[in-house]
């Protein structure tokens, strides 16, 4: 049996499905699409993966930050997982079936947050404390994760402003107890 989404999506849902109409269209776009489909596939775990695993040789500490970055990854994927399944937000294109392209197969039915964005924003406060000169890499890389996410018809503009924020709040938790 599957739960029940909250209302408070049946409504954002309604005032959010016409913009992501429309932004899903510019992916019909081949150049445009293929540029979201890549930051999506680096944003599902290569880049991150990639930025822990070379701590140790960005910086003086970095075996330290490699457990750190680990550590919260972890904790963030745990929450992240626990809110979708229990929020049970449909992806737009499921919502909307035929009414918002979907650029790319999705891995599950459900939207509520963005996990790709809470990763990107996370990582991006963690590097602008740890390592700020990757960070004309890193955040517009971010930024253009966060867009394939509606781009591609996988989620609504809400679920990304809250995966940024549930990411954000990640990153300030870990600096706050790691440093």
């Amino acid at each position: 049996m599957r739960a029940r989404p909250l209302v408070v999506f049946d409504r954002l849902d309604l005032w959010e499905w016409r913009f992501c109409q429309r932004v899903t269209h510019l992916s019909l776009y081949r150049p445009w699409r293929l540029t979201l489909k890549t930051a999506s596939k680096l944003g599902d775990w290569p880049v991150w993966v990639l930025l822990i695993a070379a701590q140790p040789w960005l910086q003086p500490d970095g075996t330290w930050r490699m457990m750190q970055y680990s550590l919260i990854a972890l904790v963030a994927v745990t929450v992240y997982k626990l809110v979708k399944t229990k929020l049970c937000r449909e992806r737009p294109f499921i919502t909307y079936l035929g009414g918002v392209h979907c650029g790319e197969p999705a891995r599950d039915r459900y939207s509520f947050p963005s996990g790709h964005t809470m990763h990107a924003v996370m990582f991006s406060v963690l590097v602008a404390a740890h390592t700020p000169w990757l960070l004309p890499i890193v955040l517009p890389l971010s930024l253009l994760i966060a867009i394939s996410r509606v781009g591609l018809g996988l989620h609504y503009v809400s679920d990304v402003l809250v995966g940024g924020v549930m990411g954000y709040g990640f990153a300030l938790l870990s600096l706050y107890w790691m440093g």
